[in-house]
Formats: structure tokens, sequence, C-alpha cells
């Protein structure tokens, strides 16, 4: 069994334009692990995530995905290599309906991560069941959620970034995108995603990493997390 991470960045520098936004920043997610980036608004927690996809190419460090490095790759070479990306601003297409956003996502199966269907993704996701042939424009913000995670997983992916996913949900979408999240682990994905809900990242992270301007400063389990107080009042609290 291959006990390598299926992500692993080290040493990672990203710039905008001038800006130093990232700082020498490493970290890891396992096979199968759901690991939290948490930090206050500006921390780079979006950053983090867009130099891992490609979208803000780091100027150093290495990542590895699944042992492949793909540092400096343009963002579609590394998403057909298996790493979804669920950007925080959703980025559905408003002028297509459930069924078409799905379609647009469709990849082939991979022999190393789970296989989705738009009917496994319906029984999954209920709501987007009732409707297939509605426009995008006419969800609401966590249908809109929920079809942009169903149409990264049309590309089986073997990771998944997700960028503050219960942002500007309602309670009960927030409970709902969690037990999501909770069945991805179950179905052996692994999951990587930015937040500043700590609530939230208790119902379904197993690590997490705290970033403040642009630095890793604290990493642990979650249960070291509800026992470090200084950490959470340091870098968490508002």
């Amino acid at each position: 069994m291959d006990d390598s991470p299926m992500l692993d960045v080290a040493g990672l520098n990203a710039f905008y334009g001038w800006a130093h936004i990232l700082f020498d920043l490493s970290l890891t997610v396992g096979r199968g692990e759901v690991v939290v980036l948490l930090g206050r608004n500006g921390a780079g927690k979006s950053t983090t995530l867009k130099s891992i996809v490609g979208l803000a190419p780091p100027k150093s460090g290495t990542v590895a995905f699944q042992g492949a490095p793909i540092a400096g790759q343009p963002p579609h070479r590394i998403v057909h290599a298996g790493l979804g990306y669920v950007p925080e601003e959703r980025r559905i297409f408003t002028d297509l309906t459930v069924a078409e956003n799905l379609e647009v996502g469709r990849q082939p199966p991979r022999g190393n991560a789970p296989e989705w269907t738009p009917e496994s993704l319906f029984a999954m996701f209920p709501n987007l069941a009732e409707m297939q042939g509605r426009p995008a424009s006419q969800m609401s913000g966590g249908e809109q959620q929920m079809l942009t995670i169903a149409r990264s997983l049309m590309g089986n992916p073997s990771l998944i970034l997700l960028d503050e996913p219960s942002e500007g949900l309602a309670p009960v979408i927030v409970d709902q995108m969690a037990a999501t999240i909770r069945e991805l682990k179950a179905r052996g994905l692994s999951v990587l995603l930015s937040e500043q809900n700590l609530r939230f990242a208790r119902m379904v992270s197993d690590r997490a990493y705290i970033i403040e301007k642009g630095r890793i400063r604290w990493e642990g389990t979650m249960a070291d997390l509800d026992g470090d107080d200084e950490a959470r009042q340091k870098y968490l609290s508002v």
C-alpha cells in the first residue's frame, strides 16, 4: 500500500506582482484525509490553494501530487491529473442548466479515484436532482455551492481543494456541506479545505494548519487544536 502523501507542498513562495504573499509554506495531505487550512481573512488561505492548482504559480518551492511534481504546470493540466478545485467564487455557468454544468466537468474514470456519474451525484445531492433542467442562475447560493462541488467531482479527482466551502451559507446548508465532505472522505477522496469557521472545521477535518500573514504558524490534529487555547486565541479569534 502506498503510504506517501496525496499532496506534499514544501517551501512554497508566492507573489502577487511585487507583493510577497506566501513564505516558505509547507503542508501535506494524506490519502483519504481531510485537512483544513485555518486563518483570518487575508492570511493567505486562498492564495495557497490557487498556488497548488496553478492559478497563482509559486516563484519557488515544490508541489507534489501523488508523487509527481506539478508546480509550474498550467491549471488545466493539473486538473486533468486528478486534482479538483472549488473556488470561493463558485464560477458556475449561470446560462447552463444543472445537468449541463455537470457535463462540462466530465472526465474519464481514474483507477485510483472514486468514479462519479450524474446519477451518483444526484443521489448525494438530492436538491440538484430536483432541478436538473433549471438554469444555474436561478439557484440559491447554497445550491450553487453544491453544484460547483458536484461539477468538480465529475472530473473524478483523487484530491479536491475547497476554498471557504461554508462561507455565506445558512446554518442548515453548512451542516449539509459538512455531511457531504464526510461522505467524500468515506468514499476515499482526499480533501484540503480553507476555512475561517472553526466549528465547521471540527465537523469534517482530521488535521489542521493555521496560516497567518502567509506563514504556517501551527499544525496538529483537531483534538490538539481544541486543547490549545493560546493558538486559537492568537491566530483565530476575531
